[in-house]
């Protein structure tokens, strides 16, 4: 296991064989949705031995619509991340989509998530590497995994060699994607932990309603391949009512189904390694 995953889990319990978990609400709609959030999925992880990362996007700058969330504001939103973090001694990430926004970020940080539209942004890259944390790349949608080299490259040469690689599915028509297994095990070749998005890679974009759709039904289905493939971590937005999620509800998963899966999915790699 590289050095950085054992500093970032230093106090929690992690089998290398295993895999960890990065989960939380789509964007910071509240203290309280945070708070939720984190103490239930940090409870379930712990009584099942799954070293866990808070995620929550402080800003949504990829929005379909004009009239879509975006925040509650930069400064809240990473106050709130950071109070995760504190209460529940539990690392986090977001994304940032400017290279100025990495250093702005990165004191309430752990990992800093680059988005697969912006994975070959090299100002972007390098500004994220430059402050040290670890730097996870989504696959762009447009991209193949041994492609994504160029990206591992450019952090590594800008002096950070912590980097991980996120799969989040393929382009295929003009409102759906598909995942292509093979791209785990070609990403692990390069190396870095790699980690599968099983909500956003069920997204169907580009809707004529400005609001982007989803499969939720087939969160597992994603979640169990990519275990039985062999990838290093799992990324699952989940919510306690999607329903009425400010961003990404079409496709995250019900808070109340992540444990059932989750006992699913350590079962199954179990009998995989």
């Amino acid at each position: 296991m590289e050095q950085y995953l054992k500093d970032l889990f230093a106090n929690q319990s992690y089998n290398e064989k295993s895999f960890f978990l990065i989960a939380g609400p789509c964007v910071v709609e509240s203290e309280e949705l945070v708070m939720e959030v984190a103490d239930k999925v940090s409870t379930i992880c712990k009584n099942l031995g799954i070293p866990y990362v808070f995620k929550a996007s402080y800003r949504k700058a990829n929005r379909t619509s004009a009239s879509s969330f975006t925040g509650l504001g930069d400064d809240t939103g990473l106050t709130l991340i950071d109070k995760v973090r504190k209460t529940y001694s539990l690392p986090a990430t977001s994304d940032i989509h400017a290279h100025e926004e990495a250093a702005m970020a990165a004191p309430y940080l752990d990992i800093l998530q680059i988005p697969a539209f912006l994975c070959r942004q090299t100002d972007l890259l390098e500004a994220a590497a430059e402050t040290g944390k670890i730097v996870n790349v989504k696959k762009g949608q447009f991209l193949s995994g041994p492609s994504m080299k160029f990206a591992v490259e450019k952090i590594k040469k800008a002096g950070n060699e912590k980097v991980m690689l996120t799969e989040r599915g393929n382009s295929f028509g003009y409102t759906d994607l598909v995942v292509d297994y093979r791209n785990i095990t070609w990403m692990k070749e390069l190396n870095v932990p790699v980690i599968m998005d099983c909500t956003h890679s069920l997204q169907q974009p580009n809707q004529t309603s400005g609001v982007t759709g989803g499969n939720p039904q087939l969160i597992g289905t994603i979640a169990k391949a990519a275990i039985a493939t062999g990838v290093n971590g799992l990324f699952i937005e989940t919510h306690p009512n999607p329903a009425v999620a400010k961003s990404d509800g079409a496709n995250m998963l019900q808070l109340d189904k992540l444990q059932t899966l989750l006992e699913q999915l350590v079962t199954l790699r179990k009998a995989v390694v």
